[in-house]
């Protein structure tokens, strides 16, 4: 996978791919490796660290297009840095198919995954809803995403639902 195919007005947005967050390095390897023994490539399951992450979504906000404020891009951008800043590491897995997809949602989901979003070109669809996540009511490019939390910041996902054994905050974290 070429990072360069995954942009959309200069910020991450990789379509045709589900894009994973775990609470730890080990949650997302354990995940990738399910995925694997399911029959993924492994050239198609991209792990993302949290300090990755982190470098690759400040980048982006620094660089991105103002078009990319009119849609959901830089808030997407936003709230995987809230999540890495707080730890969190990502696979990428390309699924050409929703029925992929839905596979993958299913199987991260058995390992931990806080979040699976699908990309697709207009929308960006969540394919996991945990116990008392409150019912989404908004979205806009001026309002963010919806996290579905109480304070309604995507960081507090990563609050509810910490590493096990604690909580890790990538370098460069605030």
């Amino acid at each position: 996978m070429d990072q360069d195919d995954q942009r959309s007005f200069g910020v991450f947005k990789p379509v045709g791919h589900v894009v994973v967050s775990f609470p730890s390095a080990e949650q997302s390897s354990q995940a990738r490796q399910a995925l694997l023994a399911a029959g993924f490539d492994s050239g198609h399951v991209r792990p993302i660290s949290a300090t990755d992450m982190v470098t690759q979504a400040e980048r982006d906000l620094q660089r991105g297009s103002s078009l990319a404020a009119i849609g959901q891009e830089m808030n997407l951008v936003r709230a995987h840095l809230a999540l890495a800043r707080r730890g969190y590491h990502f696979l990428v897995v390309r699924t050409p198919r929703d029925a992929l997809a839905v596979q993958v949602a299913d199987l991260v989901a058995a390992h931990g995954a806080e979040r699976a979003q699908l990309y697709g070109n207009f929308i960006v669809e969540e394919l996991i809803e945990h116990p008392g996540d409150l019912a989404p009511v908004a979205e806009s490019p001026d309002r963010g995403l919806d996290a579905q939390t109480p304070s309604g910041e995507e960081g507090e996902r990563g609050e509810l639902r910490p590493p096990p054994g604690g909580t890790t905050r990538a370098p460069g974290s605030r």
